[in-house]
């Protein structure tokens, strides 16, 4: 649950930081210029300004953040042959996808974990933990290390920053549709907006945010799937299904809320819950790489 707190509110904060901001240099006094009527194509104007700037605000900062957060150390000239093994394979399946070599990089952290991240497919960044260095053999790590690039190269953050962009935008719009709404019929305010348009907006885009987020996450499952395919191709099915194995031996740990998405592995779902993971159980992805499903 204080993940998905964390994901509702780290969204939740952005919108509102734009929105105030649009406010005071005067946007959103277009959505009142009606009086009574709501101004529905200037709203949708608003939320897609809004929506979609957050979600490429997020992108744009993806590199920048994770390494940050994570503490990662990006490899400019490898120290040993661990470091040089590991830009070369990243390298070498690169080229096989067909993308741009991305910046490779160490973080500590005593589970194994990887993740990829960046705005574009030839600017990225694949950076694994060292107990997944530690715990994995150079086959499993190498088909880890293939998953990554294949998210890189599937365009899974573009795909998702996307994705997020148009739920922030009907969270928004319809939130406001909901508080206008209640704010005319329920406490007849005829002119402006009063106190209670903004707390039921509020409450509706937390609502609201809410079941979008269960959208953004059966996405993210789905592309997991397709980044298994993926790596199955780029290091071999068979090592692909090893390294999930092994993963699910040792339960990889967890990423930052911003990061889960992109990792290697998710956490174990149950009840409620498994609506709001990231990624689906590693059973299923064995199963369907077993299947030779995509």
């Amino acid at each position: 649950m204080k993940r998905i707190l964390l994901f509702l509110a780290t969204n939740l904060a952005i919108v509102v930081l734009l929105g105030i901001v649009l406010r005071l240099i005067g946007f959103e006094g277009i959505l009142d210029a009606q009086g009574v009527d709501l101004n529905l194509g200037a709203l949708l104007v608003f939320a897609a300004i809004v929506g979609f700037m957050g979600s490429f605000i997020s992108l744009a900062m993806s590199k920048w953040s994770a390494k940050r957060m994570m503490g990662v150390r990006v490899i400019t000239q490898p120290a040993n042959s661990t470091e040089s093994w590991l830009v070369n394979t990243v390298r070498q399946q690169a080229q096989l996808a067909g993308i741009g070599m991305p910046e490779v990089g160490i973080f500590d952290s005593p589970q194994p974990n990887a993740f990829a991240t960046g705005a574009r497919r030839d600017a990225s960044l694949v950076a694994v933990s060292t107990g997944l260095l530690q715990s994995m053999s150079q086959k499993e790590a190498e088909a880890v290390l293939a998953h990554e690039v294949s998210h890189v190269a599937n365009g899974d953050m573009v795909t998702l920053a996307l994705i997020q962009g148009v739920v922030n935008t009907f969270v928004i719009f319809l939130a406001r549709v909901v508080g206008h709404t209640v704010d005319r019929v329920v406490f007849r305010n005829e002119e402006g907006h009063g106190p209670a348009f903004w707390v039921t907006t509020i409450i509706a885009e937390i609502v609201l945010g809410l079941l979008a987020t269960i959208i953004v996450m059966w996405f993210s499952r789905r592309r997991e799937f397709r980044a298994d395919a993926g790596g199955a191709r780029l290091a071999g099915r068979e090592h692909m299904i090893g390294a999930l194995e092994k993963l699910r031996q040792r339960h990889a740990g967890p990423l930052p809320e911003k990061m889960a998405a992109f990792g290697i592995s998710g956490g174990i779902p149950s009840g409620v819950k498994k609506f709001f993971m990231t990624h689906p159980p590693i059973e299923d992805r064995i199963a369907a790489l077993k299947a030779g499903g995509v």
